[in-house]
């Protein structure tokens, strides 16, 4: 039995193609899904180009869809079920998943919107509290139009922070204010005052032009690098008041804060804005669009059975 996927071939365009894999086998605490959307992240196009994940290996990590067997051990949901879920090899037909790395879609929750959830709202959701979010901190968020960005500026304002929203042009702005932004920036134009915190996914020269920003105690959170240019501190620069620049990546169990945020968006709470959509045979028109900084939000695809 096979499953058709998306893979790495460098050869393809945007290095990713359709193919037949094998049915997965799931372990005694991974169920099996019947995927019926996937979310593409920035990181999912450096991961098929990078080596990071093998040629004729499974591209993704957030996937959508049914259960179709329990997990053998009697953990996790029902046959039937609507899951959301941070998994490697996700954009596949069938995919076999941890329980502890999946949460249920609340019935008035669109698929379409839980898919976008995973990478970047537990990226948001993480890099926020690692940076000792609470109220009445200022709060950086760098990126701010992209899928953690959008995400990062509605929890940190719920949770009471003054949000500065950074975005490259006037275009990608659209939105942010009514997301909870109380500054809505292009780049870090007007920008004196000291923060309380990063939350950086350009990286290059605006990584240091933030961390000239940070307050003593402050934290920088690195969740991505969108630029592609390199960040060169000047002598000195790190000398001085305690302050931190962290790397960030997700890590361990997913599933609890994964149910928080698909109740936050099935409540209203939480905004999921889906800036592409389309069918995952136009992946190379998703990639180009999301390279290019066309998306605001999230890419979903979705997981059809022939090619277009």
């Amino acid at each position: 039995m096979s499953v058709r996927a998306l893979v790495v071939d460098p050869s393809a365009s945007a290095a990713v193609r359709l193919a037949e894999v094998p049915d997965p086998v799931p372990g005694p605490g991974q169920v099996l899904v019947d995927v019926s959307h996937v979310s593409l992240n920035y990181g999912d196009l450096n991961d098929a180009r990078s080596g990071r994940v093998p040629v004729g290996a499974v591209l993704g990590s957030d996937a959508a869809g049914t259960v179709v067997r329990v997990a053998a051990d009697g953990t996790g949901p029902a046959v039937g079920t609507r899951v959301v879920a941070l998994t490697p090899g996700a954009f596949a037909e069938r995919v076999a998943i941890d329980v502890r790395a999946l949460a249920t879609v609340p019935d008035s929750l669109d698929p379409a919107k839980a898919v976008a959830l995973p990478v970047a709202g537990l990226a948001a959701l993480r890099s926020l509290r690692a940076a000792g979010l609470g109220p009445d901190k200022r709060v950086l968020i760098t990126g701010a139009s992209g899928g953690v960005g959008r995400f990062a500026v509605q929890l940190a304002a719920r949770a009471g922070a003054h949000v500065i929203a950074s975005v490259g042009s006037a275009a990608r702005a659209e939105g942010l204010a009514e997301a909870g932004a109380d500054d809505v920036l292009i780049g870090l134009a007007g920008l004196h005052r000291p923060v309380d915190a990063v939350i950086d996914s350009v990286g290059g020269p605006q990584l240091v032009a933030a961390w000239h920003l940070l307050a003593p105690g402050g934290s920088v959170q690195s969740v991505g690098w969108t630029s592609g240019e390199p960040a060169v501190f000047p002598p000195y620069a790190t000398v001085g008041p305690a302050r931190s620049l962290t790397s960030f990546i997700i890590e361990g169990d997913t599933g609890e804060d994964l149910a928080v945020l698909t109740e936050l968006a099935a409540e209203g709470a939480l905004t999921v804005e889906v800036g592409w959509q389309g069918p995952w045979d136009h992946f190379p028109e998703a990639a180009e669009a999301l390279r290019e900084r066309r998306v605001s939000g999230k890419a979903v695809l979705e997981v059809t059975g022939g090619e277009g």
